[in-house]
């Protein structure tokens, strides 16, 4: 079983796993391969002069897999609550998960279908986004929501941020503990 599923790897979903998996938690990143990042040129991301969207993509995947979490190509198309966990459904497999964190951009539907609330959108073309608290806690207990569709803006620097901030918040509620991630040079 899974500590972390993630689904989406865009900047929210990649970042979000890094965090995680870095972290030593047993983490699990689907990716559908339908972010709206591939669409972008980004001049304004802190720490990138220049890059495109899918060049920035490949570099979040990279970093996640680096620090061991597993990436799955595929299309998430159920998750269902378990005794324990959940069982996160795709079209390549099936896999379990303690947690769930929701970085699925301008996607809600797969959330709504297992009883996480909804409520309208804050941004330009985003009609619906998960009710998520400032810690990305959802109404369903061990369900998460990070980036766009947890009703931050769709810039890439901050859904990379939330993505880092729920995934902190869903470490320390696993460790009992508050969790600080900073790495010092050498």
């Amino acid at each position: 079983m899974f500590d972390i599923a993630i689904i989406g790897a865009g900047p929210a979903g990649a970042s979000a796993a890094i965090f995680a998996a870095k972290a030593g938690k047993k983490t699990l990143l689907a990716d559908s391969d339908k972010s709206m990042t591939k669409r972008a040129w980004v001049e304004n991301h802190y720490g990138v002069m220049e890059t495109t969207g899918p060049d920035l993509l490949a570099v979040g995947k990279k970093q996640a897999d680096k620090f061991g979490a597993e990436l799955v190509t595929g299309t998430v198309e159920a998750i269902e609550k378990q005794e324990e966990g959940f069982l996160i459904k795709t079209d390549s497999g099936s896999y379990e998960s303690n947690q769930v964190i929701f970085a699925t951009g301008a996607l809600v539907d797969l959330a709504e279908k297992i009883g996480v609330e909804t409520t309208e959108g804050t941004e330009p073309r985003i009609k619906k986004i998960i009710k998520a608290g400032p810690d990305g806690k959802t109404n369903v207990d061990g369900i998460w929501a990070a980036g766009t569709c947890a009703g931050v803006s769709v810039h890439t620097i901050i859904t990379a941020g939330d993505g880092a901030k729920t995934a902190i918040n869903v470490i320390s509620e696993l460790n009992g503990e508050r969790y600080v991630d900073h790495d010092l040079l050498k």
